[in-house]
């Protein structure tokens, strides 16, 4: 019988997990070729042949999306699985139409193919959408088992955009090693909060050899989920963060309701900013699809490190980029920041936008008069930085997860803008991880 050809469609992350648990070694199917979206500077290179296994001695070919149809065609592709994480249901569809109308098969791989399973307790933090508030959610858990005395490591989602190899297995214990790993800004934004707090991360690309070296030091093991992607890992407490500044997203988008159903306690962000319909919107919801999940609600407050500098000032407000981009907010912690503190005015720094600042503006045009803190690289970071002091205003807001004056040179006066999360009423989290361990 002949060898099934598969294209699997991904975005650096979950694709590469999921030809590790399924393909890599399944003699049933020959994986001709990833293709990239999403990510920049992807497409155009290999998945290399120390990472892919003895049945791909050259390592596999990386394409850019848009060009599936003839890659399907051209390469006679029996079957393409889809492996990227938040994107409309609707949108999912589409793709599978054009798979579908080329003749190939069209697959998901499900959580039991694709979980690993851990020697050690296992607290998986998801969300329905990028940017609900998974990390704070995250910092929260941490800070509850480690007052415990639990030894906590987190595990963060992929995000490989360097070199595949040096990047197998990571572990960050200490700021400088970011620097040594040569990270992206997207992520320092996942790995300095935890470091700042004393908690070991590791990240990478071979979650096998990551979670047996994370067991080797952990008592508790924190799955710390990436866009709204479905945990790695097998596991024993599974908390879903939702966001009611979006309603109704968490049934229409993929796999944040995958998530949704499949949560032990689902964490309503953001109630302190959101107004009642919406948050009843996403209760009614959730009682439609999971009414056996815990339901905690909670606040994100704001802290602004100079508040009195905002009012009256021309500021530029600094968002996190992935919450604008695939995330799809209007806003964020920034302009909430700005506008309780008294800015006069936000400026618009799309005139003052370079290069692949300028792209992304194209790319995502809902994003408006507000710049995302996009770094995927080193050249990206430069164009971030250029952009940012040739914009004429009076003060940067900054509210990405890090010390963004760390990493580029601003040359205008700034304030920065960090959120934590806060429950609300009971159950809590205390009250949840109390029972749980």
């Amino acid at each position: 019988m002949s060898l099934k050809r598969v294209v699997i469609m991904g975005a650096a992350g979950r694709d590469f997990h999921n030809f590790n648990m399924f393909f890599r070694d399944n003699k049933d199917f020959e994986v001709v070729a990833f293709t990239a979206t999403q990510i920049p500077d992807i497409a155009g290179r290999k998945y290399p042949k120390e990472l892919a296994g003895k049945l791909y001695p050259k390592g596999i070919p990386i394409y850019d999306e848009k060009d599936l149809p003839e890659i399907i065609r051209d390469k006679k592709i029996d079957l393409v699985v889809f492996s990227y994480s938040d994107i409309a249901h609707e949108d999912v569809m589409h793709k599978a139409s054009i798979v579908l109308a080329e003749g190939a098969s069209y697959m998901f791989l499900g959580p039991n193919e694709t979980m690993l399973k851990s020697s050690k307790p296992v607290i998986s933090i998801c969300a329905v959408r990028t940017g609900c508030g998974k990390s704070q959610t995250t910092r929260r858990v941490s800070e509850i088992l480690r007052k415990a005395g639990k030894k906590v490591v987190a595990v963060r989602h992929p995000m490989p955009y360097g070199d595949l190899n040096k990047q197998k297995v990571q572990r960050f214990a200490t700021l400088k090693d970011l620097d040594k790993h040569e990270c992206t800004i997207e992520e320092r934004e996942e790995y300095e909060p935890h470091i700042v707090n004393g908690v070991t991360v590791y990240a990478g690309v071979d979650y096998e050899a990551i979670l047996r070296q994370a067991e080797k030091e952990a008592d508790v093991i924190l799955w710390d989920g990436g866009n709204n992607d479905t945990p790695f890992f097998k596991s024993d407490l599974e908390i879903v963060v939702v966001d009611p500044h979006r309603p109704g997203h968490e049934v229409l988008y993929h796999p944040g309701e995958t998530n949704a159903r499949r949560a032990d306690v689902i964490v309503i962000n953001k109630v302190d900013t959101a107004d009642i319909e919406s948050i009843e919107e996403v209760r009614y919801n959730i009682d439609q699809i999971n009414n056996k999940a815990v339901v905690i609600e909670a606040a994100s407050p704001l802290q602004v490190s100079d508040p009195m500098a905002i009012k009256g000032k021309r500021v530029l407000v600094v968002e996190d980029g992935p919450t604008l981009t695939h995330g799809e907010m209007a806003y964020g912690a920034g302009v909430m920041a700005a506008r309780k503190f008294g800015a006069r005015e936000l400026v618009d720094p799309r005139p003052f936008a370079v290069a692949s600042i300028q792209e992304t503006y194209k790319k995502y045009p809902e994003i408006g008069i507000l710049l995302p803190a996009m770094g995927y690289g080193e050249k990206q970071m430069k164009d971030l930085e250029k952009t940012i002091n040739k914009t004429k205003c009076d003060l940067v807001v900054i509210a990405t997860p890090i010390d963004l004056g760390r990493l580029i040179k601003i040359n205008k006066p700034s304030v920065r803008v960090e959120y934590s999360l806060a429950e609300i009423g009971k159950p809590n989290l205390e009250d949840v991880l109390k029972k749980f361990l």
